[in-house]
């Protein structure tokens, strides 16, 4: 199959029925056909545009439907969401192709209703009538479960919960590198990607962090030589709050993929030692082959769960990096499908989070550093999971930080997306002091 619709309706349908991986979907399904560069383009545009604009498609499906979104099959239904999708969201695709492309991969039994649905939207001049509720209006408008929005606002209050989730549904643009300072020198790297007419955009606060605004494909090289690796902001600031010095022995409690690892590594000039573990051990190559890469040898790799002690690190370590798994709601905007996960997987959580930092703080040396961290903006995940773990534990003291703009408050600090040119992102450090 070469018709880059046809495949994506494929892909929803999927999605759908068995709870499909995004990033897994589009790679299987572009090694496996033989698309040109543009319709591979369109198809990845297609998937992963409808997964992310879902509940903003739905909504209008049952505004344009005479049928409840329910009552469709699953093949009509996802047929709409690509026509409505390439309509409200795709300038660059005629209304007319728009329309007629997606009848023409929609089932028998309902090409002319999907035909009616799409022209009676172009009629009302493809104008999204948002709900006259207020939080059903930006449920729809950023395309985020009201479930997702309620924790924003019990969180932070409901005017930093409305910026949160409209930043959360605009796609940044470009790709947050890190130089890989080991093996050459940032100002190299810069000159390189100038002289390939590949623009950047320097990160303030360090030299060895930048925003190349390109596709990967035209700077995948660097990376493979392992000049560079791909680390967002508020990942790359976690490690400069981690501090690792050349010498010391470190934890990275939940490691996986390593980007944190790595920073770390480079950090310490690749001295000392950093111990990268993971509860799942075919996770552990990422961690290994990307070392390697980058000219990294200090990293050893082992698979343990971060709640189960392991009597051989207590009290060994002179930092330990817990970044906890988490409900991912500070990275929305990269990875939609956290978005229809179970709330319930989300309310869980914290008991799983404060059990894995009880357990890591055992690691830590007496006057040694503990790092908590997660990918999400959920106080209950976040600050209620430290004071939790403080009040148990008073060997712990909060310890402040400060990293140019990014200053802590009582040793915490969340990186918020309408802020800063960053994932939402959370992080608390402590020291131990008896």
């Amino acid at each position: 199959m070469n018709n880059p619709r046809k495949l994506a309706l494929a892909s929803l349908v999927k999605a759908e029925l068995s709870s499909t991986y995004s990033n897994i979907e589009v790679n299987t399904v572009i090694s496996r056909s033989k698309l040109s560069k543009v319709d591979v383009a369109l198809y990845t545009a297609l998937y992963l545009g409808v997964t992310e604009k879902i509940i903003t498609l739905d909504y209008l499906i049952s505004k344009y439907s005479s049928s409840h979104i329910m009552e469709l099959d699953i093949e009509t239904k996802n047929a709409l969401r690509i026509g409505f999708y390439q309509l409200l969201f795709m300038d660059k695709i005629p209304d007319y192709s728009a329309v007629s492309e997606t009848v023409n991969i929609c089932p028998r039994r309902s090409k002319g209703f999907v035909n009616a649905c799409l022209r009676s939207f172009i009629r009302d001049d493809k104008e999204l009538v948002l709900p006259s509720d207020k939080w059903q209006a930006v449920s729809v408008k950023a395309s985020i479960p009201l479930t997702i929005i309620n924790i924003f606002r019990e969180s932070y209050g409901d005017d930093e919960a409305e910026k949160i989730a409209l930043a959360l549904s605009k796609q940044r643009k470009g790709v947050t590198i890190r130089i890989n300072s080991m093996k050459i020198d940032p100002r190299e790297l810069r000159k390189s990607l100038k002289n390939r007419a590949i623009p950047y955009t320097p990160v303030g606060f360090s030299e060895e962090l930048l925003v190349i605004n390109a596709p990967i494909s035209d700077f995948v090289d660097l990376i493979d030589k392992g000049l560079c690796f791909v680390q967002d902001t508020a990942s790359f600031a976690c490690t400069k709050i981690v501090g690792a010095n050349g010498g010391e022995l470190i934890l990275d409690a939940c490691a996986c993929p390593g980007g944190k690892t790595f920073s770390c590594a480079i950090d310490m000039k690749n001295t000392g030692k950093i111990v990268a573990c993971d509860l799942h051990k075919n996770k552990l190559p990422l961690v290994t082959n990307g070392a390697s890469r980058l000219g990294i040898t200090i990293v050893e790799a082992y698979e343990q769960d971060a709640k189960v002690l392991r009597e051989d690190f207590v009290e060994k370590f002179d930092k330990v990096l817990c970044d906890a798994p988490c409900s991912g709601l500070g990275i929305i905007s990269k990875k939609p499908d956290i978005k229809y996960k179970p709330s319930e997987q989300i309310y869980n959580l914290p008991e799983v989070q404060l059990a894995i930092l009880k357990n890591c703080a055992n690691y830590v040396r007496l006057g040694g550093e503990l790092i908590y961290s997660t990918c999400t903006l959920n106080k209950a995940e976040n600050e209620r999971v430290v004071k939790r773990f403080l009040e148990a534990n008073d060997c712990f003291e909060m310890l402040d930080f400060d990293l140019g703009d990014i200053k802590s408050s009582d040793g915490m600090f969340t990186f918020m997306p309408h802020k800063l040119e960053a994932d939402g992102f959370f992080v608390a450090k402590m020291k131990r002091i008896k």
